[in-house]
């Protein structure tokens, strides 16, 4: 199994991918605020690449992608969303599934009503919630280091504090830098236009999905408000439940492999099934009229 990377010239950014040879279904990996496609490395890795053709990308502003062109336009879940729209398209990809972490699972919920290829979607670290300030606190912990995901400029206490409260402990190096890279227009901008409302309602999106969602959350994340997730009436919800691992953090794909990529494993098995079923594809294109 091989991992290719190179980068996709886009009007919002060139774009950097990792992607392995897998020839069954794609699936686009999208990172967290500050972050990069490096931390989706133990799934990459993994028999999972063996399988499906996985594309771990970096966000505009981030990792060893360039920064946003108009920081403006891109620099918005719905930006981050139209971005990965055309980043499809530039793989001449029709059909694929997505996971989503954090910042990036807010941005694979934008993706519902923008990609009609989309057969199923899997959120980690991601409260999917409303347009309103007291609707999106809702779905996080009173913790003041959330307030560093729209902080423009990190000090070097800045960035060990989210390095932490984002990726868990110890903190890998290369998660380190991706911190220390990371536009800070990235973070200022997504945050102002969060709470201007410049987003899509996520929580009606994804209550009332026609496409699967699969939702896999840390028991011990610092930042999210899991007990919020757990409790939203899914329409379309995989496996009937929200999955909780234990001795995960914020990010529990990077510190409970196994576990993680163990449910990943079917959630993708279901999906390519589901994929080829022409009846799916129609649901997923009326969803996403």
């Amino acid at each position: 199994m091989s991992v290719v990377s190179r980068t996709i010239r886009t009007s919002h950014a060139d774009i950097a991918i990792s992607e392995t040879s897998g020839r069954k279904l794609p699936v686009l990996l999208i990172h967290g605020n500050s972050a990069s496609k490096q931390c989706f490395g133990k799934q990459l890795e993994s028999d999972l690449g063996e399988a499906f053709r996985l594309i771990a990308v970096d966000l505009p502003g981030h990792g060893e992608s360039s920064d946003a062109f108009d920081p403006k336009r891109t620099y918005t879940l719905p930006g981050y969303a139209d971005a990965m729209v055309e980043l499809l398209a530039a793989l001449a990809i029709e059909r694929a599934a997505v996971l989503g972490w954090s910042l990036g699972g807010h941005v694979a919920l934008e993706l519902l009503p923008r990609f009609p290829g989309l057969v199923g979607v899997m959120i980690a670290g991601a409260p999917p919630v409303g347009r309103t300030p007291e609707e999106i606190l809702a779905g996080f912990r009173p913790n003041p280091d959330v307030a560093l995901t729209g902080k423009p400029d990190l000090t070097r206490e800045d960035v060990e504090t989210f390095a932490r409260a984002i990726f868990g402990e110890p903190v890998d190096e290369a998660m380190r830098q991706a911190v220390v890279r990371a536009d800070g227009r990235a973070r200022a901008t997504m945050f102002a236009s969060l709470f201007a409302g410049e987003v899509s309602d996520e929580r009606a999106l994804a209550i009332n999905s026609a496409v699967p969602i699969a939702v896999v959350n840390g028991a011990d994340d610092p930042l999210v408000n899991v007990e919020y997730v757990g409790g939203l009436s899914y329409r379309n919800l995989w496996d009937k439940h929200c999955f909780v691992l234990r001795g995960a953090g914020h990010a529990p794909f990077l510190r409970t492999p196994a576990a993680f990529n163990a449910i990943f494993l079917r959630f993708l098995n279901d999906m390519a099934k589901r994929g080829d079923r022409p009846e799916a594809r129609k649901s997923s294109a009326t969803a996403a009229a």
